[in-house]
């Protein structure tokens, strides 16, 4: 079994929202409440435990700000 790691680089996101769009789990969403350094509002990975692993959100990144790695678990 394996833990799905999603991590969003918060400064390089432009907040586009094409990586919550393809998303078939919705498991990102931009956030609301916080802008970066360059003034956006970053996508930021709201529901982890529903990925599915696909990458479909770190492939369509025009930044490449999203890094999906896979944690193996024992069980």
């Amino acid at each position: 079994m394996a833990n799905i790691i999603v991590t969003v680089d918060r400064e390089m996101c432009k907040g586009c929202g094409l990586c919550v769009s393809v998303c078939p789990k919705h498991v990102l969403e931009i956030e609301k409440e916080a802008v970066n350094k360059k003034g956006y509002y970053p996508a930021v990975p709201a529901r982890l435990n529903d990925c599915i692993g696909c990458i479909s959100c770190a492939r369509m990144c025009p930044e490449t700000a999203i890094r999906i790695e896979k944690e193996e678990t024992e069980g």
